[in-house]
């Protein structure tokens, strides 16, 4: 197996993994620290800065790769995702460039992100139904999506963004439904003041909303059609939308293409919580890396940066990113001049987090003949029967589907709160030869 060695291994190549590549190797007196990013998607940027054949890479991107190009020191590997960790300081990766690869590192920075978090509703499965950042891969990939009427929902700025790229990209946005209450949603607006470039990116990103439904205090409630997605139902809190007076409270059905729904993110710490590192557990914010000011998790060595310390936002992700690349080749000093500007954006993601908590409504269990468990058809009435995250898998099958967990086991720590890691190697598939060269001596043996 093809084995190298770095001083520093980042794992994602996002705006947090980046920015600590960046840091890493810019260093006073470190210019020789030899430094390793990879990242499981063929393009650096991760789902922030994510470009395709009609979306050229982000200006900040740009500067990013354009630093770590102009030094010696900074290998990417791209398509290159996390196996599994073969001993203290290893770590099996899969590459499509490069085959099996054991990395080897005297420090680590996870920058391992985020996933969206979509809810099971009515239809859910039904083609023309994702995720709100699904959404915005599948356009910056090159779906075309012009003149599709679009209903995008669930909650948080994550919406606003999809809006804005569907809107970019030809499609007819005919509402955004927000499961937050209107009050919520206007008390986080007027604080947009305290921070002035997100206040003026938010009225870029939303042109006022003009031509369309706002609507908050609202959950989807169906998808409706045969083949695909033809309608979408939508429940509206008359107390909660300050718009519910002026069309019709309760059940409201529009015709639509496509529905994109996401609730928010939860922080990806598969890889961290297999090294052994600490983790705060939220069965709604969803569990996270702990870390010190540092960025330090709980192990001297590990670092963790971006939304897998808690979802935060792009600014938030960036300087957390610039400080572990900075600690993690120990410019301790030039690290501690960026504290002042993380705590800022800091507080900006716990008013983010208070706005858009998820409120009873968008908590409920779907009707009982509701799928749950897409990949392996376990329905909601299925799954309630159990206590635990273990039986429903034991007696159901839920979360030993291809996805193994990721989406109904983020549906299931909000509706039943239970505890749904999944720590164990392999993090994601992998070829029987990697497994097999990570382990020679257990290989089989012609006799």
């Amino acid at each position: 197996m093809n084995r190298q060695h770095y001083d520093v291994v980042i794992v994602g190549a996002g705006p947090a993994g980046l920015s600590a590549a960046r840091a890493a190797a810019q260093a006073q007196g470190h210019a020789h620290v030899r430094i390793a990013v990879l990242d499981d998607n063929p393009r650096a940027g991760g789902q922030v800065w994510r470009h395709g054949p009609s979306h050229p890479p982000a200006p900040a991107l740009n500067e990013r790769l354009d630093a770590l190009r102009g030094t010696n020191s900074v290998d990417i590997f791209s398509s290159a995702r996390v196996v599994a960790p073969l001993d203290e300081r290893s770590l099996l990766v899969e590459s499509v460039e490069h085959g099996a690869l054991e990395l080897g590192y005297e420090r680590l920075i996870l920058a391992t992100g985020a996933r969206e978090r979509m809810l099971p509703f009515k239809g859910w499965t039904l083609p023309g139904v994702t995720g709100a950042g699904g959404l915005q891969a599948l356009i910056k990939g090159g779906v075309p999506v012009r003149g599709e009427r679009i209903v995008i929902a669930g909650s948080g700025p994550l919406l606003i963004a999809s809006l804005a790229t569907a809107r970019q990209a030809g499609a007819n946005v005919i509402a955004v439904v927000e499961q937050a209450p209107w009050t919520a949603v206007a008390r986080f607006g007027a604080g947009l003041i305290a921070t002035p470039s997100k206040l003026w990116q938010a009225a870029q990103l939303t042109r006022g909303f003009a031509g369309m439904r706002y609507w908050t205090g609202s959950v989807v409630r169906e998808a409706i059609g045969s083949d695909r997605v033809e309608q979408i139902r939508i429940r509206r809190d008359r107390n909660a939308d300050a718009d519910a007076d002026a069309d019709i409270a309760g059940d409201v059905v529009l015709d639509c293409e496509r529905i994109a729904c996401g609730y928010g993110l939860v922080p990806n710490v598969t890889v961290g919580e297999a090294l052994g590192c600490a983790i705060r557990r939220d069965p709604v914010a969803g569990s996270a890396l702990i870390v010190d000011d540092a960025q330090r998790t709980s192990l001297a060595h590990v670092f963790a940066a971006g939304e897998c310390t808690g979802v935060g936002g792009m600014e938030l992700a960036s300087v957390e990113g610039e400080i572990a690349g900075l600690q993690a080749v120990d410019a301790q000093r030039e690290a501690a001049q960026l504290q002042t500007q993380r705590d800022r954006w800091r507080r900006f993601a716990r008013r983010v987090e208070t706005a858009f908590a998820l409120g009873g409504v968008a908590r409920t269990l779907p009707p009982d003949d509701t799928l749950f468990c897409r990949c392996e058809d376990v329905t909601c009435a299925q799954v309630r029967e159990h206590a635990s995250w273990r039986d429903a898998k034991l007696h159901t099958r839920c979360g030993m589907g291809p996805c193994q967990g990721r989406i109904c086991g983020c549906a299931a720590e909000v509706y039943f709160g239970w505890n749904t890691a999944q720590a164990r190697p392999p993090f994601s598939p992998a070829r029987i030869g990697t497994l097999l060269e990570a382990a020679p001596d257990t290989a089989p043996t012609a006799e």
